[in-house]
């Protein structure tokens, strides 16, 4: 039990908005924190750790639109530059030092920005800086920041299909110059894996429920494992290995927090522990262990994917209201920040990862 991961609230900080998404900003002890005030304007701060174990604000930024979600995915390490989107279609960059003027904007959709993904940056996946959006237009949309007002691809349903609010985007596989999927999940249960080498869609099935978040295990590996989280306080894991022609990749479906599951964020550096977020205001933190074997062959000798299992290793309930944003430091093992709906800022120490 001694061995056991501990969740510990290690900073805790009220704030007089409605925080929706936090990154922390690559290489420092400072995170980005996106909202909208009760007007209706975006709010945009920066905080740094400070030496007194508390978070100081260092600058604070307000906007006509109010923000929804953020990434530094597709930057580079020097400019560390943030992509964020917003609730009337905008996708924009910002250079945190002088955010008077984005220095990309673009209006990207017709509605509200749910999710925005970015990879080729950071030293991250190979290949040219890219930045995915979904949004409730039905539109899936990627974009080179080096490339003004269109996107370079732009995937929407048909004229006359149903359009699906996009809840959820993300990048992986990109391992080498070529190569590079995108996950969107769906308020239907869609989720839609699209192929950019091939511009094709690769893969799509339906688990039923809203998929409120998705995330490849790593980014920059051949794929290996997605997460999918659900409005029904169930979560499923794919193994993306191998691909059965009719019956697509394995999975297994897991049950927690007993209500919507907001969020996945897999620990940077362990890509086989991974943390889910409830509505219920509660962090759970999962441990996936592999089968002996990843592949079999059906009666027809066909190579299909074998499923591993989950253990729960820890939880804590933070907040009586949803926890809806989460990002791990990718610089120091267990320290993360998450936002929740009671307006509270969190910074939160997780032990004893090394030891899993």
């Amino acid at each position: 039990m001694e061995d056991k991961p501990q969740i510990i609230s290690y900073i805790q900080k009220s704030l007089n908005f409605t925080l929706f998404d936090t990154r922390w900003i690559p290489c420092s002890a400072r995170f980005v924190v996106l909202g909208n005030h009760p007007r209706q304007t975006g709010v945009m701060q920066v905080y740094g750790m400070s030496s007194e174990g508390d978070v100081t604000l260092q600058h604070e930024t307000e906007k006509k639109e109010a923000f929804r979600c953020g990434t530094f995915g597709a930057s580079n390490i020097k400019q560390r530059h943030l992509a964020t989107g917003d609730f009337v279609g905008n996708m924009r960059i910002w250079d945190l030092e002088k955010t008077e003027m984005p220095v990309y904007s673009t209006k990207a959709h017709s509605e509200i920005i749910n999710c925005i993904d970015g990879v080729g940056g950071l030293g991250i996946g190979e290949g040219a800086p890219e930045i995915v959006t979904g949004s409730r237009d039905g539109a899936v949309k990627v974009w080179d920041p080096r490339q003004k007002d269109e996107p370079v691809v732009n995937m929407q349903p048909a004229e006359g299909e149903a359009k699906r609010d996009c809840w959820t985007v993300a990048f992986g596989h990109a391992h080498n110059e070529s190569d590079r999927c995108i996950a969107a999940g769906y308020d239907n249960g869609d989720i839609k894996l699209f192929d950019l080498r091939n511009m094709s869609l690769r893969w799509e099935t339906n688990i039923k429920n809203g998929v409120c978040s998705i995330e490849f295990d790593r980014k920059d590996i051949v794929m290996n494992k997605l997460v999918a989280t659900t409005l029904e306080s169930t979560y499923h894991v794919f193994d993306l290995r191998t691909q059965h022609p009719t019956k697509g990749f394995a999975s297994l479906k897991e049950s927690a927090h007993k209500s919507t599951i907001w969020m996945v964020r897999h620990l940077p550096q362990n890509r086989d522990l991974f943390m889910t977020l409830g509505g219920s205001g509660s962090l759970h933190l999962w441990k996936y262990s592999y089968p002996t074997s990843r592949v079999q062959e059906d009666a027809n000798g066909v190579e299909m994917g074998v499923i591993g299992s989950v253990s729960l290793l820890q939880n804590i309930t933070l907040s009586s209201q949803p926890i809806c944003g989460f990002d791990w430091s990718a610089d120091k093992e267990g320290v993360c920040v998450c936002t929740s709906f009671d307006q509270m800022l969190r910074v939160l120490l997780v032990t004893k990862l090394n030891r899993v």
